[in-house]
Protein backbone atom coordinates (compact mmCIF):
# COMPACT_ATOMS: atom_id res chain seq x y z
CA UNK A 1 0.00 0.00 0.00
CA UNK A 2 1.34 3.29 -0.59
CA UNK A 3 2.12 5.50 1.98
CA UNK A 4 1.06 9.57 1.57
CA UNK A 5 1.60 12.37 3.37
CA UNK A 6 -1.06 13.42 6.04
CA UNK A 7 -0.96 16.99 4.94
CA UNK A 8 -2.01 16.26 1.02
CA UNK A 9 -3.17 19.82 -0.30
CA UNK A 10 -6.84 19.88 -1.64
CA UNK A 11 -5.61 20.37 -5.06
CA UNK A 12 -3.08 17.28 -4.83
CA UNK A 13 -6.07 15.11 -3.38
CA UNK A 14 -7.97 16.00 -6.24
CA UNK A 15 -5.25 15.40 -8.91
CA UNK A 16 -4.68 11.83 -7.07
CA UNK A 17 -8.76 11.06 -7.24
CA UNK A 18 -9.13 12.37 -10.66
CA UNK A 19 -5.53 9.69 -11.51
CA UNK A 20 -7.16 7.13 -9.56
CA UNK A 21 -11.03 7.01 -10.89
CA UNK A 22 -11.88 10.23 -13.98
CA UNK A 23 -12.83 7.51 -16.47
CA UNK A 24 -15.03 5.56 -14.51
CA UNK A 25 -16.40 8.70 -13.17
CA UNK A 26 -17.55 10.44 -16.51
CA UNK A 27 -18.69 7.18 -17.60
CA UNK A 28 -21.14 7.14 -14.06
CA UNK A 29 -21.38 10.65 -14.45
CA UNK A 30 -22.29 13.30 -12.13
CA UNK A 31 -26.14 12.34 -11.47
CA UNK A 32 -24.73 8.47 -10.35
CA UNK A 33 -21.63 9.67 -8.69
CA UNK A 34 -23.89 12.30 -6.68
CA UNK A 35 -25.98 9.02 -5.37
CA UNK A 36 -22.29 7.48 -4.24
CA UNK A 37 -21.73 10.86 -2.42
CA UNK A 38 -25.14 10.29 -0.61
CA UNK A 39 -24.42 6.86 0.03
CA UNK A 40 -21.58 7.93 1.45
CA UNK A 41 -22.82 10.45 3.70
CA UNK A 42 -25.77 8.05 5.28
CA UNK A 43 -22.06 6.01 5.65
CA UNK A 44 -20.65 8.90 7.83
CA UNK A 45 -24.05 9.69 9.30
CA UNK A 46 -24.23 5.74 10.91
CA UNK A 47 -20.14 5.87 11.95
CA UNK A 48 -21.16 9.59 13.52
CA UNK A 49 -23.70 7.71 15.80
CA UNK A 50 -22.03 4.70 16.44
CA UNK A 51 -18.80 3.96 14.77
CA UNK A 52 -15.46 4.00 16.17
CA UNK A 53 -12.94 6.98 15.88
CA UNK A 54 -11.27 5.23 13.10
CA UNK A 55 -14.54 4.16 11.60
CA UNK A 56 -15.52 7.85 11.64
CA UNK A 57 -12.50 8.85 9.65
CA UNK A 58 -12.75 6.65 7.11
CA UNK A 59 -16.44 7.91 6.15
CA UNK A 60 -14.63 11.08 6.21
CA UNK A 61 -12.18 10.67 3.90
CA UNK A 62 -15.12 8.77 1.80
CA UNK A 63 -17.21 11.78 1.69
CA UNK A 64 -14.56 13.85 0.49
CA UNK A 65 -13.35 11.04 -2.16
CA UNK A 66 -16.77 10.99 -3.80
CA UNK A 67 -17.03 15.42 -3.59
CA UNK A 68 -14.12 15.51 -5.14
CA UNK A 69 -15.25 12.96 -7.82
CA UNK A 70 -18.01 15.12 -8.82
CA UNK A 71 -16.22 18.55 -8.90
CA UNK A 72 -14.05 16.14 -11.22
CA UNK A 73 -16.62 15.47 -13.28
CA UNK A 74 -17.87 18.55 -13.22
CA UNK A 75 -14.77 20.28 -13.87
CA UNK A 76 -14.29 22.23 -10.93
CA UNK A 77 -11.31 23.07 -9.43
CA UNK A 78 -12.08 22.50 -5.75
CA UNK A 79 -8.77 24.58 -4.21
CA UNK A 80 -9.92 27.80 -6.26
CA UNK A 81 -13.09 27.50 -5.54
CA UNK A 82 -12.44 27.28 -1.40
CA UNK A 83 -10.27 30.17 -1.75
CA UNK A 84 -12.53 31.95 -3.76
CA UNK A 85 -15.53 31.66 -1.67
CA UNK A 86 -13.71 31.20 2.34
CA UNK A 87 -10.14 32.47 1.74
CA UNK A 88 -10.89 35.74 2.98
CA UNK A 89 -13.19 35.40 5.38
CA UNK A 90 -17.02 34.04 6.20
CA UNK A 91 -18.87 34.53 3.12
CA UNK A 92 -21.78 36.30 5.24
CA UNK A 93 -19.89 38.69 7.55
CA UNK A 94 -16.17 38.80 5.48
CA UNK A 95 -14.63 38.10 9.03
CA UNK A 96 -12.22 35.57 10.17
CA UNK A 97 -14.04 34.53 12.89
CA UNK A 98 -17.68 34.17 11.74
CA UNK A 99 -19.82 36.67 13.69
CA UNK A 100 -23.12 36.13 11.76
CA UNK A 101 -26.14 35.37 13.58
CA UNK A 102 -26.46 31.48 14.43
CA UNK A 103 -29.66 31.36 13.22
CA UNK A 104 -28.36 32.38 9.62
CA UNK A 105 -26.62 30.14 7.58
CA UNK A 106 -22.77 31.99 6.81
Amino acid sequence: MPTTDPAISLRDFQQLIRQMYLEKDVARGIDGTFMWLMEEVGELAAALREGTPDEQAAEFADVLAWLTTIANVAGVDLSAAVAEKYGEGCPGCGLLVCTCDDAEKP
